[in-house]
């Protein structure tokens, strides 16, 4: 306990000296650096070749330095990939589109957590990062304390129904409330749904990846992280929170 407690501080710390001081293009390399991370723990859970970590922080990167991504950019990368993968190796079509869903379901997220933080500042990415870590937490004290019907037991059998709905009230609640400061521009009925879509996704994002360990037989992503295991045990939430929030800051502001 101590060494979870120890290493989830340091952690921390790390991560909002990281967002609060560092210039925007150290912080893309960081963000490109754990895309890289968590993409070598991803492709380990589904036996893929590693040099798909390539695509991964070249989409990272691509998206971290743009407000807007062109599909067509995305589309060339994809295709490019795949013929690459066939013309030097013996997998087939499905297996080498392994590589764009890593991009997809890492690079492209962290490229668009520092998006936000180009569109407008670290506050947004804080509230961001605030939510899901709320959400995350009271998901396992309302689950401890009140959780009665297994949410996802094939996939998660600790998470609760209970524990899953105090996750939504609570993280949505510090999204609203919070967000009305850091938001200023936002009205309350647009940032309780917002708050619902981040949350939402967010629960999804943990159970995806708990499905993903399940059927590798893995109980962590890597060792990586003393009493917390992996990177992407530590962001699998926050990838799949990222997209709603993204999108809503790039349309109004």
């Amino acid at each position: 306990m101590m060494t979870r407690l120890v290493s989830g501080v340091a952690l921390a710390t790390a991560a909002l000296v990281a967002i609060r001081f560092l210039p925007l293009l150290p912080l893309r390399v960081l963000t490109c650096v754990v895309a890289a991370l968590a993409a070598k723990e991803y492709l380990d859970i589904v036996d893929s070749p590693i040099r798909a970590v390539v695509l991964v922080i070249a989409l990272c990167w691509v998206v971290s330095g743009t407000t807007v991504v062109s599909p067509l950019i995305l589309l060339t990368m994809a295709l490019l990939w795949v013929a690459a993968e066939l013309l030097i190796s013996n997998h087939s079509i499905q297996q080498a589109s392994t590589g764009i869903f890593a991009a997809v379901y890492i690079g492209m997220p962290l490229g668009m957590l520092v998006a936000v933080h180009r569109l407008l500042d670290w506050r947004a990415t804080l509230l961001l990062i605030g939510t899901v870590v709320v959400s995350d937490s009271m998901q396992y004290f309302t689950g401890r304390m009140l959780g009665r019907h297994p949410l996802a037991p094939a996939i998660s059998p600790k998470k609760t129904i209970e524990g899953a709905i105090g996750g939504v009230i609570f993280g949505t609640a510090f999204l609203t409330i919070v967000g009305s400061l850091v938001l200023p521009f936002s009205g309350y009925a647009p940032l309780i749904v917002l708050g619902l879509l981040v949350v939402i996704l967010g629960i999804c994002g943990d159970l995806f990846e708990s499905r993903l360990k399940r059927t590798a037989g893995m109980k962590d992503s890597s060792a990586l992280i003393p009493g917390h295991g992996g990177v992407l045990d530590r962001i699998d939430a926050l990838l799949f929170a990222v997209a709603p929030f993204y999108l809503y800051i790039r349309n109004v502001t």
